[in-house]
């Protein structure tokens, strides 16, 4: 935080409430800076607890006639919502590359992986149908209803400015909620013009607000009688802190944190393929995901090439700003993040790991500003290492070896995240022992980052996920819609009343 940007001759980001843009009333501000020039771009409020106010008032009282939009209704909305982010992706990836740094193309395709899920909220009809049982009892029909809970909440992390986001809110209000949306202050235009898009493809003022801030605006968040549901991606401390505060507020939450994802790989994989299925993994986006593969564990005899494949494509990869052509990873997010992780690697040559491949001191010729950190590699790395247990999120691949498959599960199912993992193996056998045996919440044979499709539901295990449901796909509709149960009869007039006693159904 930083309550100087004033005097700075940068925009200030407006909040988004009840259909327009409206200034804080708060008087503390926040820099956004451009991590490939270190440069301060823009101020954005830091909001308190009468901005959160004014946002949940006005969803609260967007609520009654949206949840009373029929389905089909509200489907038009996203499909014209869907078209308008298909024809501003550019525009949108644009400003996730100058808010987080990932490359253009790598902002490209996250923005992709959100409107997806916006087509398939747009099945929205279909997705809400209950079920139906006829004569139950005599003359007793038994039916569901799935409806909206009524005022949400999404909390979302910086390193997905676009997609993390299209996995909350579209699913909401499609489902006839209204929402909060909170994006990190260090990534907030790209929720202010998604919220512009909504508009214009119709969705009515108050459905959808945007607030921004730290951990004051979440608290006013969390303990706002106001919001039923809160969902969240980021850190495990603050995942359990939410979910903890939610539930003693009686709000519904989902709360994913963080990871550490392994990839394990047999000496009978294809090591070319996993080499470079590894390298995208783990340095891609900087490191800065939830399901980058940051721990390597190579099986037996696959341990010694795959090194030298991982240590040959890491040196390959060119970092330098995200929006210049031929660049395969941009900066990190802030200085700080990037001194932490810079942090990290002391830490690991200080426990013994051998640094295959040192990424401090990287320098781009005319970004000196910028908040770069190059690709690190280590081998030799043992589970009571720090840059094992730590989820680093950077460009930091760590090596473990172990002598068979039973070891590396052994070894993963040991850990106390469990977001994602991937095997690379040509052995039928060995990938369905893995799938099976693994504790781990999403699975990939061969394929290295195994994010589930929108209309499958993204969540992890353990310490990487606080809450039953996961996010998006049917797990998400079901998070954002109660189920009724109703029991009819309709009786005639020479039918008998059920009497004092408990009504049976015979």
């Amino acid at each position: 935080m930083n309550n100087s940007v004033g005097s700075r001759n940068v925009a200030s980001v407006s909040l988004w409430i009840g259909g327009r843009k409206q200034p804080s009333s708060s008087v503390r501000h926040g820099e956004v800076t451009n991590p490939a020039t270190g440069a301060a771009i823009r101020k954005v409020p830091f909001c308190n607890a009468a901005d959160i106010d004014a946002a949940v008032k006005a969803a609260a009282a967007a609520l009654p006639e949206w949840r009373d939009t029929p389905p089909l209704r509200r489907s038009r909305v996203m499909q014209r919502f869907l078209a308008l982010l298909q024809a501003n992706q550019r525009e949108l990836a644009r400003l996730v590359t100058e808010e987080h740094g990932k490359t253009l193309p790598d902002a490209m395709g996250s923005v992709q992986r959100g409107i997806e899920v916006v087509e398939f909220a747009c099945g929205i009809p279909h997705l809400l149908k209950g079920e139906h049982s006829e004569n139950v009892g005599s003359g007793v029909d038994c039916h569901t209803v799935r409806q909206p809970v009524g005022v949400c909440a999404g909390v979302t992390p910086f390193n997905f400015p676009v997609m993390v986001p299209l996995w909350m809110f579209p699913v909401a209000i499609a489902c006839g909620n209204t929402f909060v949306l909170k994006p990190s202050e260090k990534v907030p235009s790209a929720s202010m013009r998604m919220a512009e898009l909504a508009k214009e493809a119709g969705l009515p003022d108050g459905v959808l607000n945007v607030v921004h801030g730290d951990k004051e605006a979440v608290d006013a968040m969390l303990g706002h009688p106001g919001i039923a549901a809160v969902s969240f991606v980021g850190s495990t401390p603050v995942a359990r802190h939410i979910y903890e505060t939610c539930a003693r507020n009686g709000k519904r939450v989902q709360a994913l944190g963080g990871a550490k994802n392994h990839a394990v790989v047999l000496p009978d994989a294809d090591l070319e393929f996993a080499a470079e299925a590894l390298a995208g993994a783990g340095y891609g986006s900087a490191g800065e995901r939830c399901m980058a593969v940051s721990a390597v564990v190579a099986v037996g005899a696959a341990a010694d090439p795959l090194v030298a494949l991982l240590k040959k494509r890491a040196e390959a990869i060119v970092v330098g700003p995200g929006d210049k052509e031929g660049v395969d990873m941009g900066p990190l997010v802030t200085a700080q993040h990037r001194d932490k992780v810079a942090g990290y690697i002391d830490a690991g040559v200080k426990e013994g790991a051998a640094l295959v491949v040192d990424g401090r001191g990287t320098k781009v010729a005319g970004y000196e500003d910028g908040y770069y950190l190059g690709t690190t590699l280590f081998d030799h790395v043992t589970p009571g290492m720090k840059i094992y247990r730590d989820e680093i999120f950077g460009p930091v691949l760590v090596v473990l070896r172990t002598p068979t498959l039973e070891d590396a599960i052994a070894l993963v199912n040991r850990n106390p995240y469990a977001n994602g993992v991937a095997i690379f193996t040509e052995s039928g056998g060995a990938a369905r022992r893995f799938e099976n045996e693994v504790e781990v919440g999403m699975v990939g044979v061969n394929v290295p980052i195994p994010v589930p499709v929108a209309f499958y539901s993204f969540g992890g295990w353990k310490s990487s996920l606080f809450g039953d449901l996961h996010v998006h796909g049917i797990e998400g509709v079901k998070f954002y819609t109660r189920t009724k149960a109703v029991t009819t009869r309709w009786p005639h007039q020479d039918t008998p009343a059920p009497g004092l006693n408990m009504p049976t159904l015979g």
